[in-house]
Order: structure tokens, then C-alpha cells, then sequence
């Protein structure tokens, strides 16, 4: 199921809430909290019920050894760290299993000469997303920092629909102690304005803005040669069509939860105005910046053990970072080049050297564009006709074959371009509106606006990007 879907907005999160907050209106809070554990349990199963066992599976194995650790009951005989280490593993060999199996055995065949079968695994829905989830319980459990007795809360906290299929990536001890409280069990109609601007605003960035980017994008993927201006065309549309993509799955996201009186983590800071590789990497995906900083680049060492270490640390983190989010060489060279970048960015700075905001601005954009090639080609000669394509001076203008036939050429195309400008470089982020929003007469035209013109554009309904990896 959809967020920019029919099903999803008038009968699936319309229902979920009535009968949620009817349930606390009789003070059954048990109840409560079982019903959106069991709602959220259907949202996910909605999409392959056969995915739902390997769920469930995940569930039980990381509650149990959550237990164990929280406890401690194997400490005498074991020591936590081992259970730790076995319960990591099994996420990873888990995860492994389902995303990269077929990958592995692609390479095996390519290096050795053999010819195993691949498993033709589908991929379950949100597996990267629920297994980061549960790896970060674990591990703040073994630190004494969480821990979680109650099998139904803890069923909640991990497939809590807003966040499931794509995140934000969320801390056990961030999200239970909102569940708990007395305030999530009222309706505030506050957060509920919030909310639904919220989601409005992630609609009409999903369904008005990066589908219609994607049209311009998916073909210059396709091309088999393109000019300087179809190349940028591309490049900057699918860099375009990646955020509004994400981050409106991510508005959309913050927006339900906040119905429920759940505040989710941000996930995106305006990620575009970043003026360099590190500033990017606090702004884009933040809760996945996190969860590598928090539990792999610091687990590696971090910067304790010198400027050689550190940088190996660094590039070993984005090099993974890229593999997560996909099975293929492409998305392992996008994490290295972002780690490449964070190296010399932070050696520039270690020098004591500095770059005017503007310029780094546009630097570290350009970077951006040029990786997102890699991350989205399907293969490196793919990448390489966008690339060529970009500093193709003998070929400046639109081949008449129209490989690119949706570039923006008409006044619709740059009343999309000029609403684009806006969201990138004037509008509020939600870090901001959660201190200054107030309910009044303009927001509920703007939302009215935006669910409206998002409404109409579901007859293109399209999967967000981030349910693929």
C-alpha cells in the first residue's frame, strides 16, 4: 500500500486512526497500542503476504536475543558480547541472504569461470530499513541505553507503519517512551494540523514534482548517446527526482506519525544547500548518517587512532554505506567516491584551509550530480553515456531523434523548475516548522492546495525510489 494512494488516504489511515483513538477514549490503552502493531503488521502484508513470516521471523529472533541482553541471562556462561556479536550476525547473514546472494554468486561465476544457478530471490519490502532498526536495538541494549520486555510494544516499534518501507531509521529508546506517554493518547489538534500539511506537502512533492522529473530522467538513462544538454538534463533531473522523492516519502512519513502524536527523527535538512561533502552528509538521509557514524565508523575506530585510520575508517563506512543500498558495483563505487570526498574534505580542513560558502555550495552540488549518475545507472557503461554526455561540447543542443523527449520545453515544465527552486532554496524544512508551526487559515489553504493537486495526480501512481533498496 501507498501513501499517494486512494486506498491508503481515504479508508486505510482514516480507519487506523478513528479506531485508535477511540480505543484510548475508553482508556483501553493496551488495546491501543496492539491495534496499530496489528494495523501496521497489515499495512506491511498488503504489498506480499508471503513477506510477512520473514517479519515476523526477524521480530521474535531480535526480541529474544534483546531479552537476553537486557537481562543478562547468558552473561555468566557467555558474556554479553558474544550474544551480541551472534545477534548482529544473524541480522546481517539475514539480510545478506535475501539482498546479495545473487549478487555474490554473479561475481563468483565472473571471477572463477562457474556456472551456479542464481536464487532469484525477491527482496522483502523495507528489509534494509527494519534489519538497521533492530541491529541499532541490539547494540544500545548491550550498552545499557535501551531495553524492551513488552513483545507487543516491541512488535510496534519496529513496523510502526510511517517509517517501515523507508524509514526514518529509528532508536528504540527515542520512540518507546512516546508510545508510553499520556499525550499520544489524545487527540492534539496541533499536531494533527502539522501533520496533514505535512503529508500534503509530501504528496505534491512525490506525485507533482518527482514523477514528473522521473519522466525526464528514466529516458536519458535509457539513451544510448546524448548531448550536453540532454546529459545535464538528466543528470539534474533524477538528482532532483531522488530528493523530492525521498523527502516526501520522509514529510509524508513525520506527517502520519504526528496524527498519532509520534514525533520521527528528520531525515533531511535542505541537504542541497550543503556547502561541502560533510556539511551533505549531515543534511542527506540523516538518520542513515547516524546509524553509520553511531554503530560502524565509530565501531571501526573512528578518528582515536590517527589521520591514516581515520580515513580508512571513513571510506570503509561509505564504501558499505553504498553496498546498502544496493547489490551492484555501481552503488559500491557511489560510497567510494563519497568517501573519497569526505577524505579530502576533511584533510582541506585539517590544513586550516577554507572555501567561500558560494562556491563550496556549487562544488560540492556538482559532486553530488556527477555521483548520483553512478547511483542510478544500472551498469558503469550506462553512467558513462550520462557522463560523456555532460562534457560534450561538440553536441550542445536536442537531437532531433528526441532520445530525451520530455525535457522542459513548455511553460507547464518550467512551472514545475520554478516550484522546484522554491523547495530547495526558500522553503521551511520541518526542523523549523516544529518550533514555529501554528495552525491558521494560510496553512490550511496551502495543505488544501497541495493534497488536492496531489490527489489528482494519483492516476500516475508510481512506488517511491527508496522502497528499492
Amino acid at each position: 500500500m501507498l501513501f499517494n494512494s486512494y486506498e491508503f488516504i481515504f479508508l486505510y489511515l482514516p480507519v487506523t486512526f478513528a479506531i485508535y483513538f477511540l480505543l484510548n477514549r475508553f482508556r483501553l490503552t493496551k488495546a491501543s497500542i496492539g491495534w496499530l502493531a496489528v494495523a501496521s503488521l497489515f499495512f506491511y502484508s498488503w504489498w506480499n503476504i508471503a513477506n510477512l513470516p520473514l517479519m515476523l521471523g526477524s521480530i521474535v529472533f531480535n526480541y529474544t536475543i534483546g531479552t537476553l541482553l537486557a537481562k543478562g541471562t547468558l552473561a555468566r556462561s557467555l558474556g554479553n558480547k558474544p550474544v551480541l556479536v551472534f545477534g548482529i550476525a544473524v541480522n546481517l547473514a539475514f539480510l545478506g541472504y535475501y539482498k546479495y546472494a545473487d549478487f555474490m554468486i554473479t561475481n563468483v561465476n565472473a571471477l572463477f569461470g562457474t556456472e551456479l544457478g542464481l536464487l532469484h530471490l525477491v527482496l522483502p519490502l523495507g528489509i534494509s530499513f527494519f534489519t538497521f532498526t533492530q541491529i541499532a536495538y541490539l547494540v544500545d541494549t548491550y550498552r545499557g541505553e535501551s531495553k524492551e520486555y513488552n513483545f507487543i510494544n516491541y512488535i510496534l516499534f519496529v513496523t510502526f507503519f510511517p517509517h517501515l518501507i523507508a524509514g526514518p531509521i529509528l532508536h528504540h529508546k527515542e520512540m518507546m517512551p512516546q508510545f508510553d506517554s499520556v499525550r499520544a493518547k489524545l487527540i492534539n489538534w496541533r499536531n494533527i494540523a502539522h501533520g496533514l500539511l505535512l503529508f500534503a506537502i509530501g504528496l505534491f512533492k512525490k506525485v507533482i514534482i518527482a514523477d514528473t522529473f522521473a519522466m525526464w530522467a528514466n529516458p536519458g538513462f535509457k539513451a544510448t548517446y546524448l548531448t550536453l544538454t540532454e546529459a545535464w538534463a538528466t543528470a539534474l533531473s533524477y538528482t532532483f527526482q531522488l530528493y523530492f522523492d525521498f523527502s516526501g516519502y520522509t514529510d509524508m512519513a513525520l506527517g502520519i506519525a504526528l496524527l498519532f502524536n509520534i514525533k520521527l527523527p528528520q531525515n533531511f535538512d535542505s541537504p542541497y544547500k550543503a556547502t561541502s561533502i560533510i556539511d551533505f552528509w549531515r543534511r542527506w538521509h540523516m538518520t542513515l548518517s547516524r546509524f553509520l557514524r553511531d554503530y560502524l565508523y565509530i565501531a571501526l575506530g573512528g578518528n582515536r587512532k590517527g589521520k591514516v585510520r581515520r580515513y580508512l575508517n571513513l571510506m570503509i563506512t561509505m564504501v558499505l554505506g553504498g553496498l546498502w543500498h544496493g547489490a551492484a558495483w555501481t552503488f559500491v563505487f557511489w560510497g567510494f567516491l563519497h568517501g573519497a570526498g569526505l577524505m579530502v574534505n576533511h584533510f582541506w580542513r585539517s590544513l586550516g584551509l577554507r572555501m567561500h560558502w558560494l562556491l563550496g555550495r556549487i562544488v560540492t552540488f556538482l559532486f553530488v550530480v556527477v555521483a548520483w549518475v553512478f547511483f542510478r545507472a544500472e551498469s558503469f557503461g550506462q553512467a558513462l553515456v550520462v557522463l560523456k554526455g555532460m562534457v560534450n561540447w561538440q553536441h550542445t543542443g536536442l537531437l532531433t531523434a528526441g532520445i530525451t523527449p520530455a525535457l522542459p520545453q513548455g511553460r507547464i515544465e518550467l512551472f514545475y523548475l520554478a516550484v522546484t527552486y522554491l523547495f530547495v532554496n526558500v522553503w521551511k524544512n520541518s526542523l523549523e516548522w516544529d518550533k514555529s508551526f501554528k495552525p491558521s487559515l494560510k496553512w490550511a489553504l496551502v495543505a488544501s492546495l497541495f493534497i488536492v493537486a496531489g490527489i489528482f495526480g494519483l492516476n500516475r501512481v508510481s512506488e517511491f525510489l527508496y522502497f528499492q533498496f
